[in-house]
């Protein structure tokens, strides 16, 4: 038993980082899901989805306010929440992440990288839901606790 514990925290551990998951990097990541689609049809050929165009905006944003060295923009091929149009999370070591849903790509760059200097600059990465971006007010989906690493548990 304590192997099998030992195993999954070294897959939680922050130390981890050839992994996409959440806690897989020691800085603030914004994963970015590559292959939503926010209308319900079907994207025409050779036309990049709507989590592609959100991703390049976000990159695009990037380098005026936060660099590479502050925040990784990390796309993944998808988030499992299909029926929720364009999606992020935002995760951090020690601290909440965040689920961001129906993403508009016009909008949602400069939104999601206002939050994103709010939750840096935030200790514990808590934000209250008033101060988020407006657009954001109604596109979280969820705050998840985060994982604490190197405390003991009884077992």
């Amino acid at each position: 038993m304590k192997k099998l514990l030992t195993s999954i925290k070294s897959l939680i551990s922050p130390k981890n980082t050839n992994s996409t998951h959440p806690r897989s990097t020691t800085k603030p990541t914004l994963f970015v899901c590559k292959s939503c689609h926010c209308s319900s049809e079907e994207r025409p050929k050779n036309q990049p989805a709507d989590g592609t165009i959100l991703l390049d905006k976000l990159n695009g944003l990037r380098s005026k306010d936060l660099t590479s060295e502050d925040l990784e923009i990390k796309p993944v091929e998808c988030l499992w929440a299909c029926s929720q149009g364009c999606v992020v999370s935002i995760s951090s070591p020690e601290k909440p992440t965040y689920l961001f849903v129906n993403l508009p790509t016009e909008e949602s760059p400069e939104a999601l990288l206002e939050f994103m200097q709010m939750y840096i600059k935030s200790r514990k990465g808590n934000i209250a839901w008033k101060k988020f971006p407006k657009l954001l007010q109604s596109a979280i989906f969820a705050s998840i606790p985060p994982v604490v690493t190197g405390k003991k548990t009884r077992e």
